[in-house]
């Protein structure tokens, strides 16, 4: 078993060695030697910026099918570290901020802003059932849900608060 915090030499070798591996830490960006959750979310970003422009149908199928690839690319991932959510799998980050970002769709890069903050905001916090999924759920799946729904609250919190300012 390996450490959830450090990765070796050779764990980042087989990490990157593989496609389900580079996209498990978010084209590198999970491989930060801090911080990887935030630099993840951060990476998000810019695929978030091109998927934005998507009618709602196709944005929607371009997440399940990022979380379908995630699960398996995760899963991957974790057996090539030893660690089933090692900090630098990242790919849930992604996927999870592009939920949460769903009522910024049409709003100015403030939203966004804000909506980047509630992802983080729930995906450290872990409120229930977040933690509760996060203990219970192994493999890619594990690794994938609990950011799904960290997303989901934020893209509810959001949606309120664009809501609220309307």
């Amino acid at each position: 078993m390996s450490d959830k915090k450090i990765l070796t030499a050779e764990q980042r070798r087989q990490l990157l060695a593989t496609p389900a591996g580079w996209l498990a830490c978010g084209f590198g960006s999970g491989l930060a030697p801090v911080a990887q959750g935030t630099f993840g979310s951060l990476a998000a970003v810019l695929p978030w910026l091109l998927l934005r422009t998507l009618p709602m149908q196709l944005y929607v199928f371009a997440i399940v099918v990022a979380f379908a690839i995630g699960v398996w690319a995760c899963g991957i991932a974790g057996r090539a570290v030893g660690v089933d959510d090692h900090r630098s799998i990242v790919w849930d980050e992604f996927v999870g901020l592009w939920i949460a970002l769903i009522p910024a769709l049409s709003e100015d890069w403030w939203a966004a802003v804000i909506g980047f903050g509630l992802f983080r905001l729930f995906d450290v916090w872990k409120p229930w059932p977040i933690r509760w999924l996060d203990r219970r759920l192994k493999g890619g799946l594990g690794v994938m849900v609990d950011d799904v729904v960290a997303g989901v609250f934020a893209a509810v919190v959001l949606g309120m608060v664009l809501a609220a300012l309307r």
